[in-house]
């Protein structure tokens, strides 16, 4: 069954063709399981990841009581 949110199947249906359901996830595919008629999870692929740009991170700093080595601290610091 499909609709508008994906492709639909019961839990029992999800158990038993779980590895199908993946590989359709992977491809792209949502898959909507519902319990009872009822939505209750969706199975579907992993957003794109989008590499870290040089300087997007340049507002981020560690947390103070973390304790990380002074020399790696001074990698993740400006050159000046």
């Amino acid at each position: 069954m499909a609709n508008l949110l994906g492709m639909m199947v019961v839990v029992a249906q999800a158990k038993s063709q779980f590895a199908a359901l993946v590989a359709r996830a992977e491809a792209g595919k949502k898959i909507i399981v519902t319990r009872s008629g009822r939505v209750v999870a969706r199975l579907g692929p992993l957003p794109g990841r989008q590499p870290i740009k040089y300087g997007e991170l340049g507002d981020v700093f560690p947390a103070e009581d973390l304790a990380i080595p002074e020399e790696d601290i001074r990698d993740f610091e400006p050159s000046k």
